[in-house]
């Protein structure tokens, strides 16, 4: 086999990668980050690394499709109390409204075809 090539392979080290901020509705969401490889998605879709810094709250949105998701780091509560922690291997299903904070801080390893649809006060 031939050696694989720069345009077929990528690698971010998630410790020294430089992470995006997340963006919703357009604009950067503070505390909020992310780092995708694959520019074939938006930004938040497909595989990535996401993260929230201490005392982050995000947006109440709805999933159109499942999302699924490995905390690597800290804890993540959702609306309703859930914790999730390390080591944790979640799918939260197509129609799941929620929104999620961190005390900690936090990193997840994410699958999720499209981005979900934020939900309006």
């Amino acid at each position: 086999m031939d050696p694989i090539g720069s345009a077929e392979r990528r690698v971010a080290n998630r410790f020294e990668a430089e992470f995006v901020p997340f963006i919703v509705d357009g604009e950067p969401s503070p505390g909020e980050w992310i780092l995708q490889l694959d520019g074939s998605y938006p930004l938040g879709g497909g595989f990535h690394v996401y993260r929230m810094d201490p005392g982050t709250r995000t947006t109440p949105h709805e999933h159109t499709c499942d999302e699924q998701f490995l905390m690597l780091e800290g804890e993540l509560i959702d609306h309703d109390g859930h914790v999730y922690r390390p080591g944790d291997l979640v799918l939260l299903a197509a129609g799941t409204r929620h929104d999620s904070r961190t005390e900690t801080g936090c990193t997840l390893a994410v699958f999720i075809a499209t981005t979900e649809e934020n939900l309006v006060d």
